[in-house]
């Protein structure tokens, strides 16, 4: 009986399993209009990336460092403004 409640709890949790595609580039991101960036890092570094957007919202990137020394952004959050909250 356990074991069927387990399951039944689950399978739903199992179905759910989406991935969401890759960020694009925006004005402001180091990699927007196809621009090729090489940073002097090892490979699987992650660079931080903080920028207005045109609203005036921060924005934050993440971004790794490929094997050819390239990046790719994996990550963006937006902040609710630009000023700079000190934790």
């Amino acid at each position: 009986m356990r074991a069927a409640v387990f399951l039944m709890l689950l399978l739903p949790l199992a179905a759910c399993n989406t991935t969401m595609p890759p960020p694009e580039p925006m004005r402001g991101s180091l990699t927007y209009g196809n621009r090729v960036v090489y940073y002097g890092a090892a490979p699987g570094h992650v660079v931080d990336h903080e920028f207005p957007d045109k609203f005036g919202y921060r924005v934050f990137e993440k971004y790794v460092v490929q094997p050819d020394g390239t990046l790719k952004l994996i990550s963006r959050r937006t902040g609710s403004d630009y000023w700079k909250i000190h934790r």
